[in-house]
C-alpha cells in the first residue's frame, strides 16, 4: 500500500509539553508512521526523546523528569532568572549526547537569532544544546552561546514548525498546537494583553497555515506551569488525536497522492 511521508510539527507550551506524548501514542498505536519531526521549545524536548528511538513505554517512563526542579536552576545572571542546562544534562541522561544525525527518525529544532530576530532550523551537531536553546524563553531563560550567535525559544518566530516538517520532506503534515489562547474570565485588562501576547506567539511564523492536519488538545484550566499534571496532559493529547484519527488515515493512506487533503 502506498502512503504519504508523515511530518510531525510539535509547538511550544511549556508544562503542557506531555500533551504531546499523548498525540504520538495514538499515532503510533494506530499505526500511523512518523518519518520526519520538528519540534519548538517543549515540543522540541518530546520530539527529541521520541525521535532517539524511545519506545511507547519508556516515553512515558520520563514523568519524573518533567519537574521544575530538575530542568531549571536559579541563577544569578544578568542575562536571565533561571538557566535550563540542567534541562540539557537531563537530555543527555536519557538519550545520550547525540548529534542530528544518529537520530533514529530525522529531527529539527526551531530556535531564534536573539541578535537578529531570525528564526533558524537546527539539524546538525549536538541535539541537547538545539533543545536547550529552543526552550531558552528571552528575559527569564538564560540564552544559549552557539556558533557564535545568541539563541533563545524558537517559538518567538515560529511556534508551531510545519513548514520546517514539509522542508524536511513531509507529503502530508500533522501539527499539534498547545497554545489556543483563550480569554480568561478574571484578570481585569491584563487578561485581555495576555490573550493578544499568546496568540502573537500562537501564530508567529505562520506555522498554524502550514499544516495540513492541526491537533489541539483542550488544555482550558491548564496554565503553562502545570508540572505535576502530567498524565492528565497525556490524556489530553490522546483525546485530541482520537478526534483527528480517521481523517489522518485517510489521508496518510490514500492511494491517490494528488487527492485533497482535509484541513
Amino acid at each position: 500500500m502506498t502512503r504519504k511521508r508523515v511530518g510531525l510539527a510539535l509547538s511550544g507550551g511549556v508544562g503542557r509539553g506531555p500533551a504531546h506524548i499523548g498525540v504520538l501514542l495514538t499515532l503510533l498505536e494506530a499505526g500511523i508512521p512518523v518519518d520526519y519531526v520538528a519540534g519548538v521549545s517543549a515540543g522540541s524536548i518530546i520530539g527529541s526523546l521520541f525521535c532517539s528511538g524511545l519506545g511507547v513505554n519508556e516515553l512515558l517512563a520520563q514523568r519524573h523528569r518533567f519537574r521544575w526542579r530538575r530542568l531549571a536552576a536559579v541563577v544569578l545572571s544578568p542575562h536571565g532568572l533561571v538557566s535550563f542546562a540542567p534541562l540539557a544534562r537531563e537530555l543527555i541522561a536519557v538519550i545520550g549526547d547525540r548529534t542530528f544525525d544518529e537520530m533514529a527518525i530525522p529531527f529539527a529544532v526551531g530556535v531564534t537569532d536573539l541578535n537578529t530576530a531570525e528564526p533558524l532550523v537546527i539539524n546538525s551537531g549536538k541535539v541537547a544544546v538545539a533543545v536547550h536553546a529552543s526552550c531558552a524563553v528571552p528575559g527569564f531563560v538564560v540564552p544559549v552561546h552557539h556558533q557564535g550567535r545568541l539563541l533563545g525559544d524558537g517559538g518567538i518566530t515560529c511556534n508551531l514548525p510545519g513548514s520546517v516538517a514539509r522542508r524536511m520532506g513531509a507529503d502530508y503534515v500533522i501539527g499539534v498546537d498547545l497554545l489556543a489562547p483563550k480569554l480568561r474570565p478574571r484578570g481585569g485588562p491584563l487578561r485581555y494583553g495576555l490573550e493578544a501576547i499568546e496568540t502573537l506567539v500562537e501564530r508567529s511564523g505562520g506555522g498554524l497555515d502550514a499544516v495540513d492536519c492541526l491537533i489541539r488538545p483542550d488544555l482550558a484550566g491548564y496554565t503553562y506551569f502545570d508540572f505535576n499534571r502530567f498524565e492528565d496532559l497525556v490524556a489530553r493529547g490522546r483525546a485530541a488525536a482520537q478526534a483527528r484519527l480517521a481523517e489522518v488515515r485517510a489521508a496518510v493512506f490514500a492511494t491517490d497522492t494528488h487527492a485533497p487533503i482535509a484541513r
